[in-house]
């Protein structure tokens, strides 16, 4: 799990050996979730919050600060 930033308490971070897409975990006091990016020609065209299974989500004003 290769640990990229912390901000405001938020965990940020990935795991090397999951799916294609380009995503990034935000995790705070046990709850997680993720954000993947949909980059089209260098340019993030798209950004989807997603859940993270067996975690509770990240909601709130962490999740906004995430």
């Amino acid at each position: 799990m290769p640990r990229i930033f912390e901000y405001l308490g938020i965990l940020i971070f990935f795991y090397s050996n999951e799916h294609e897409s380009i995503y990034v975990h935000g995790r705070h006091d046990g709850c997680e979730r993720k954000v993947e990016f949909y980059i089209y020609d260098w340019e993030i065209v798209e950004i989807k919050i997603k859940p993270v299974k067996g975690m509770k989500p990240l909601t709130g004003t962490k999740l906004k600060d995430f």
